[in-house]
């Protein structure tokens, strides 16, 4: 089993040490001609199709999720301030956390491994706000991003979280230190300005893949740890939008998404984030679909 980066004990609010990866993927939600509350389920290490896991408790797309390394959460989506949760490692339906400060969708989410924050999303504009993810109940309000947008995408070092891109056009990336409440700061820019697209990490290197403008295959990455612009990767196996990725730690997989002929992918591929180059097909999601989020544990 693999947990990389682990978070030291005495985490904020109380929560304890917590991971930012674990071998299990998970995605939940998300919309392929209606709106689904399937959650499926993968063994990041390994290539094959996903397998059902259980139910949201509120059918919707665009959620957007984070986990600490054993309980993923899912925030928001349609126009709910729903948070609910999953124990990674045992398949089951999700259960009610609490609410977001805002009702929105199309937000995206990170942790520290402790803390969970979500960040922007229609409705909300630039609103940050966080929770302990051990622990149940609302969320409290973080900070502001330095743009208001939707549809971007988060990832995280364990320590510092970022935000990519956004809208349709946006090539903003912007940073928080998940520990600390504030406003977000420049980071630098995407080498294509895009959203609906989806982020994942290493722990030391974010990865950005997909998105819309026009619909593309476009990965690109940054080093979390400095600020600085994004730096071609390679491309996905098919371009699309709408994605969900996650993470073990060293494989990131992109799940779904509608490509340029709006049909809905089961797709899913994966890279070696310490490398560079192409995805590689994985397999296949349980249920064709997009706009729906993605979290790892175990």
């Amino acid at each position: 089993m693999l947990w990389s980066k682990a978070i030291g004990a005495g985490g904020i609010g109380g929560g304890g040490g917590g991971t930012l990866f674990g071998p299990r993927g998970v995605f939940g939600g998300g919309f392929s001609g209606a709106n689904v509350n399937t959650i499926d389920y993968i063994t990041i290490a390994t290539t094959g199709n996903a397998i059902d896991f259980g139910d949201l408790t509120v059918t919707r797309n665009g959620a957007a999720a984070t986990s600490d390394g054993s309980r993923g959460v899912f925030g928001g989506g349609g126009s709910t301030t729903t948070i609910d949760y999953i124990t990674i490692s045992t398949p089951g339906n999700a259960i009610d956390f609490g609410d977001l400060t805002v009702a929105r969708n199309n937000a995206a989410a990170t942790s520290d491994g402790s803390r969970g924050v979500f960040g922007g999303g229609v409705g909300s504009t630039n609103t940050i706000d966080y929770i302990t993810i051990a622990t149940t109940g609302n969320a409290i309000d973080f900070g502001d991003l330095t743009v208001g947008r939707a549809e971007l995408g988060a990832t995280s070092d364990g320590s510092r979280g970022v935000f990519g891109g956004g809208g349709s056009s946006t090539n903003t990336i912007d940073y928080i230190t998940i520990a600390t409440t504030g406003n977000a700061i420049d980071f630098g820019d995407l080498t294509v300005g895009r959203g609906a697209f989806a982020a994942t990490s290493d722990g030391s290197r974010g990865v950005f893949g997909g998105g819309y403008n026009p619909i593309t295959n476009t990965i690109d990455y940054i080093t979390i740890a400095t600020t600085g612009n994004a730096i071609d990767f390679g491309d996905l196996t098919v371009a699309r939008n709408g994605v969900a990725a996650t993470s073990d730690g060293s494989r990131g997989v992109f799940g779904g998404g509608r490509n340029s002929s709006s049909v809905y992918q089961n797709v899913i591929d994966y890279i070696t984030i310490s490398t560079t180059g192409n995805a590689t097909d994985f397999g296949d999601l349980t249920v064709a679909r997009g706009f729906f989020a993605a979290t790892s544990g175990g």
